[in-house]
């Protein structure tokens, strides 16, 4: 197999991906471990999950990777946030920091 490109997905599109992919060919080992995985445990539709990116998109300090595991983790507290951002959590104001979780909240 030749991979062609590279893109980061959320948990939502991965399955998304996956399900399409099964409707086609037959799924190999690892790829259907993968969707049992994803479907025990991504619960939120994946149109909500592409807004929510959408919209964290928009704040300007949170880098691909970080918004992906927003969406992926969907944190409730300052507390999940800070273990999601780790390091670059101190350079977030607490009104960003509100803004993300409001972002999360509203999107869901």
């Amino acid at each position: 197999m030749k991979v062609l490109t590279e893109k980061l997905v959320t948990d939502a599109e991965a399955k998304e991906i996956l399900e399409g992919i099964g409707k086609k060919v037959e799924l190999k080992y690892e790829q259907k471990n993968a969707l049992d995985i994803l479907n025990k445990f991504v619960k939120v539709d994946v149109e909500k999950i592409k807004n929510l990116v959408e919209e964290l998109k928009k704040i300007e300090k949170l880098r691909e990777r970080k918004i992906i595991a927003i969406a992926n983790f969907l944190p409730e507290g300052r507390d999940d946030l800070r273990v999601i951002l780790e390091k670059e959590y101190t350079n977030f104001t607490s009104e960003e920091i509100d803004l993300i979780l409001e972002t999360v909240r509203k999107s869901l």
